[in-house]
């Protein structure tokens, strides 16, 4: 699982096993887990699922993830060479 951002307290990381499937990242801060499709041609983020996560947290990894789209966007790249569409 290589670990893309550790922010505020939240590992941000992929699933080397989810190739397959469309940009996605998960988080876990604590207990909370959650994790949201990327869409880089909107500049939008979906979730997925959550564990744990109470709003405060979900605003948090939510404004994390945005502030660093293009990083975990081009970390995907970088990890799994092609982006798929959902």
């Amino acid at each position: 699982m290589p670990t893309v951002l550790l922010v505020e307290g939240w590992r941000v990381h992929f699933h080397t096993n989810e190739a397959d499937e469309a940009m996605h990242v998960h988080a876990c801060k604590g207990e909370a887990e959650c994790k949201f499709w990327l869409h880089p041609d909107q500049f939008v983020i979906e979730e997925d699922y959550e564990h744990s996560l109470k709003p405060g947290a979900r605003r948090e990894i939510r404004r994390i993830l945005y502030e660093h789209f293009d990083y975990v966007c081009e970390a995907w790249h970088l990890q799994f060479g092609r982006f798929r569409a959902r």
